[in-house]
């Protein structure tokens, strides 16, 4: 991406972050006062990927500031289309799926999915990361956390 790019991406992100923080998850999430754990709290993770959000945008505006003024842009990648279009289908096949096997099966496939999809130079660790992170979050919101997660119609998780 070129220096404007940058700059222009990361003013977009920083504005979005600041809508969500201000006006989308107040607005736009529901959450009961009640709530012990802030961790449990509905907003509270709307409001991190705000931030880091936030953090992405400011972290490309400085990286626009300090680039070279005369920089040549890098040379886009061949297919770039088609891998956009690749990740959308995964992106709706990733929503159509969950019902049917589950959020904890789903993830570990779009997850191989996408690894495959950005040519991973490392494809044994992307594997067993998408093996071990759906099923670590899984024991730790089903088990420890004690919140419901969606289960699919053939296999089921204790």
């Amino acid at each position: 991406m070129s220096r404007t790019s940058h700059f222009h991406v990361g003013i977009a992100a920083l504005v979005f972050a600041g809508f969500l923080a201000v006006f989308g998850i107040r607005y736009g999430v529901s959450s009961p006062s009640n709530v012990s754990n802030i961790v449990l709290s509905p907003t509270f993770w709307p409001y991190v990927v705000a931030g880091l959000i936030g953090l992405s945008g400011l972290g490309l505006v400085l990286s626009a500031r300090g680039a070279a003024a005369g920089e040549a842009e890098e040379p886009r990648p061949e297919g770039g289309w088609m891998r956009l279009m690749i990740m959308a289908a995964l992106m709706v096949g990733y929503v159509l799926l969950t019902p049917v096997l589950g959020l904890v099966w789903t993830s570990m496939l779009a997850f191989i999915g996408l690894a495959f999809l950005i040519r991973t130079d490392h494809p044994k660790s992307a594997f067993l990361a998408a093996i071990l992170v759906p099923l670590a979050l899984y024991l730790f919101f089903a088990h420890v956390a004690g919140m419901a997660v969606p289960q699919g119609a053939f296999v089921r998780l204790p």
